[in-house]
């Protein structure tokens, strides 16, 4: 699946007539750009195009408000997890979105709904292209045209849904067929779509294989459509529907757990432990890269590849890594000691690292001054960052490629990467069963789940290279023993006796710890966070703490009433007046 999208250029470009669109009463019902009149591509090789651009899709358009799958900008920059780094005044928007202070003329609200709506309409083209071939003289076999259209409604599934992340209701929007006399620029957005998303993911469910499609990665399968059914009931709390999803998965015995990196890197992507990847690829004339990739590498030192400098985790969320004696989370914040950082420091200043005893992922998680970046160099702090009191000393790691891939990445710089999302993946699973299990009181379930991440945690890989010189990293080549680990590591399973599963409650708490540890600036925080309902708790807390660090965060306030969603786009509204509904709380 990689490979075809050059397929999918091939057909369109035979097809031609391509079609763009605007903001208009008409973006539902105009093809999206790249996609040829359905007239013209009712044949399977022009379905099967038209489904591969439907897969396309999936990384959206837009770097920052629209953040297509990571979430980048909503689930981590919204939340305690990471900042948007890079200088003060650079994307205002997200600053907003940041404090949560976004508006509906916020821009970033405008591309997230283009970016999913134009998903959901390259859909329901593939879908009308595939009924009106089914009424030529060359239909698909029954066979593989009810999996196109399980392809294809899981998709516009998973774009719906990406909506409903972001917008309290959202129209659902579905082929002018399935509509009848309904035009799609009149469906209100009278609730969260829900009904919508499950009702496509059943079909997929019913409808796709346990095994690729034509043996290509990119493809769905029943797994993946079970694992986002299986996403959607959690984000509504409703624990007992998602259980048998969650199961079938975990007996299917077709998953495991691998090396933890190997979830992160471009040697091992589609390995065992993947459900639902996102394909990305890259040749020396063009890339198919996630949006956020260039902008979240560092914009200085050798492994910048031009990077924008955004995307820097927080204080809070590496001071979250850390253990006890026995390798396990310290579950109360107030229990945590402020661990040594490097804010304010150049890097010509003396700076000792931590020697605290640290979660393992931690390293693979943040890049840090005194450790490796991912085979770049020693990090050197300071003149790697763009504007530490801003964004503070960190960075991300998960989607920047080690050095050694670097030839990969065939197009330009690498600055924007062909390294694979891993929107789906064994761990999930294992983790939301957990979650079910404490809501069960099957603590004793709970914890063995739990363990199954954390031993592989323990087992897997850790960062290596122990850096014994701190001043003048970068200009000085520090002293490094690469047969050590980089830091004091230790990470621990839970012991039969723990504290922490000896109630319900601290079972919650453990669970979702585990889950923060594990996901960290993926696609997942913020969204936790409201649908536990800790939203409020946790991030004015974050925010009183964090203003303690830096000044960014000084007056923000999240309010659960209102900022637990974000406000429809304002141009949307004026053009579907009287049909879209903005969220009350704007």
């Amino acid at each position: 699946m990689k490979k075809r999208f050059n397929l999918l250029f091939t057909v369109l470009f035979i097809a031609s007539l391509l079609m763009t669109y605007s903001c208009s009463e008409e973006f539902l019902t105009k093809n999206p750009p790249g996609v040829a009149n359905t007239a013209q591509v009712t044949t399977k090789d022009g379905v099967e195009a038209l489904l591969v651009s439907t897969y396309q899709a999936t990384k959206g358009t837009g770097r920052f408000g629209g953040a297509m799958g990571t979430d980048w900008t909503y689930a981590s920059g919204a939340s305690d997890d990471a900042y948007k780094g890079t200088s003060a005044g650079d994307q205002s928007a997200f600053n907003e979105v940041s404090r949560y202070e976004a508006l509906p003329s916020n821009p970033y609200m405008r591309e997230r709904w283009r970016d999913c709506y134009n998903g959901v309409a390259r859909a329901n083209v593939a879908l009308e292209a595939l009924w009106a071939t089914q009424k030529t003289a060359a239909p698909f076999d029954d066979s593989r045209a009810k999996q196109i259209e399980a392809e294809a409604k899981l998709l516009r599934a998973w774009f719906h849904f990406e909506a409903n992340k972001i917008f309290e209701n959202i129209p659902y929007i579905k082929t002018t067929t399935e509509l009848g006399t309904t035009l799609p620029e009149m469906v209100p957005n009278s609730d969260p779509g829900w009904a919508g998303i499950e009702e496509d993911l059943q079909y997929a469910i019913d409808n796709l294989p346990v095994t690729k499609i034509k043996s290509e990665t990119g493809r769905a399968t029943k797994y993946s459509a079970e694992a986002i059914k299986a996403h959607v009931f959690m984000s509504q709390n409703k624990f007992s529907s998602a259980k048998p999803l969650l199961d079938d998965i975990i007996t299917s015995a077709k998953f495991s757990l691998v090396d933890w990196y190997w979830n992160f890197d471009m040697t091992h992507e589609n390995n065992a432990e993947s459900i639902f990847e996102l394909e990305c690829a890259t040749t020396g004339s063009s890339q198919q890269a996630m949006q956020l990739a260039g902008p979240v590498m560092h914009q200085a030192g050798p492994a910048s590849c031009g990077g924008w400098g955004f995307f820097q985790p927080s204080e809070d969320l590496f001071e979250a890594y850390q253990v006890t004696a026995a390798g396990l989370p310290i579950l109360d914040l107030a229990s945590r000691t402020p661990l040594a950082n490097d804010m304010g420091k150049g890097s010509g200043d003396v700076f000792t690292p931590t020697t605290a005893l640290l979660d393992p992922r931690v390293d693979w998680t943040i890049a840090r001054r005194g450790v490796d970046f991912l085979g770049w160099g020693i990090h050197p702090g300071n003149s790697w960052i763009r504007e530490q009191n801003n964004g503070g000393p960190y960075m991300t790691k998960k989607y920047m490629h080690k050095k050694d891939e670097q030839a990969l990445n065939a197009n330009g710089t690498g600055f924007d990467n062909g390294k694979n999302y891993r929107m789906y993946r064994y761990s999930h699973i294992l983790l939301w069963r957990a979650e079910v299990a404490v809501e069960e009181n099957d603590l004793e379930g709970a914890r063995g789940l739990v363990n199954q991440i954390r031993n592989r945690a323990k087992t897997s890989t850790p960062v290596m290279g122990l850096c014994t010189s701190y001043v003048n990293l970068g200009t000085v080549t520090p002293i490094v023993d690469y047969t050590k680990p980089a830091a004091n590591y230790m990470v621990e399973p839970y012991p039969l006796d723990a504290p922490a599963f000896a109630s319900q409650d601290e079972a919650r708490k453990a669970v979702r710890e585990e889950m923060r540890l594990e996901f960290a600036t993926e696609n997942l925080r913020f969204f936790d966070l409201r649908r536990w309902g800790i939203a409020n708790t946790v991030l004015n807390t974050y925010i009183a703490n964090d203003s303690k660090f830096r000044n960014f965060m000084k007056g923000a306030v999240y309010n659960p009433t209102k900022n637990d969603y974000w406000p429809l786009p304002q141009d949307q509204i004026d053009l579907q007046k009287g049909v879209l509904t903005q969220d009350a709380s704007y």
